[in-house]
């Protein structure tokens, strides 16, 4: 059997075999800020469930072939803990931002949510979806709300899934 594949974004991906089909979790950590106060603050706000918004925004990816690694995919400032970066975010100006991937050992046990699965090569889609995204950041209008919005959607077919979780009761507590 061969040559059938999935029409992803207007792309051939190819599709992965029912055993290597990826779990798809959104996951919440504090935003980085500069050392000192601003970064205290920012804790500080995560920790005592302030603000939704005061929160970086990730997708993790998991697959059966290896049950002990966690993908993670996310849209950040190149250099957030610089204090010219953030007043040109704040200001609503364009600053450069980056898309990193990287591993983790195991799933966060807190503010992460599983919010579907994946049934195309995950590795294949996140490099066709980050080969379209513009790396400039605008924080409220093309930041990590709206990478993870748009590459849960990628994966998944689910639109909006911050939303979802912002108006569930339980988006505060653990859901992994």
């Amino acid at each position: 059997m061969g040559g059938v594949g999935l029409i992803v974004a207007n792309s051939m991906v190819n599709p992965p075999s029912p055993a290597r089909a990826s779990d798809i979790f959104v996951a919440a950590v504090p935003l980085r800020a500069t050392k000192g106060p601003p970064q205290l603050v920012m804790s500080a706000a995560y920790s005592l469930y302030l603000s939704w918004d005061l929160q970086h925004f990730m997708v993790l990816s998991t697959s059966p072939a290896l049950p002990c690694q966690v993908l993670v995919f996310d849209f950040q400032p190149q250099d957030p803990e610089n204090i010219f970066a953030a007043l040109a975010a704040l200001s609503g100006g364009k600053i450069p931002g980056v898309l990193q991937t990287r591993k983790m050992k195991k799933l966060p046990n807190v503010r992460c949510w599983k919010v579907g699965s994946c049934n195309v090569d995950v590795d294949d889609a996140i490099n066709k979806f980050n080969s379209n995204w513009d790396t400039d950041l605008i924080v409220g209008q093309h930041d990590c709300r709206h990478y993870t919005n748009g590459l849960v959607e990628f994966l998944t077919g689910e639109k909006y899934v911050l939303d979802r979780l912002r108006r569930s009761r339980k988006s505060t507590f653990p859901m992994v």
